[in-house]
């Protein structure tokens, strides 16, 4: 029996791909993510931003972010679809523990969006 754990996914996409494309592949990752028995708690697009250093020859990658509950045969799985992506330039995926499931919550609250509601959040403004 699998127990399900919450993990947060960051990956950086290309620049060179339109928001169509990087919509795309978003949501790509998203059925990945429910496929293999995945849930997600939260999201944040961080749009397009300058990396610290560059990476394959690109000073710039669109970010996004992914809280998610899964079991730990979701994560190989996943592991497996970004580095088989050449969308993908970075990725990183961390399991969560009480503490930091608690600030996320604490930060959902303070900075979350409603649904339907098209004005950046304070944290989206704050990055950008």
């Amino acid at each position: 029996m699998n127990k399900t754990k919450q993990y947060e996914t960051v990956f950086i996409l290309t620049p060179v791909l339109s928001e169509e494309q990087t919509k795309e592949a978003v949501d790509f990752y998203r059925k990945t993510l429910k496929d293999n028995g995945g849930k997600i708690v939260n999201e944040e697009h961080w749009g397009l931003r300058k990396l610290a250093y560059p990476i394959q020859k690109k000073s710039t990658g669109f970010y996004h972010v992914i809280q998610f509950e899964a079991p730990g045969t979701a994560l190989t799985e996943l592991d497996i679809t970004y580095r088989r992506d050449e969308r993908i330039l970075r990725y990183l995926t961390v399991a969560l523990d009480k503490h930091a499931i608690a600030y996320l919550e604490k930060r959902k609250l303070k900075f979350g969006k409603k649904e339907g509601d098209t004005k950046k959040s304070k944290v989206e403004t704050t990055l950008n």
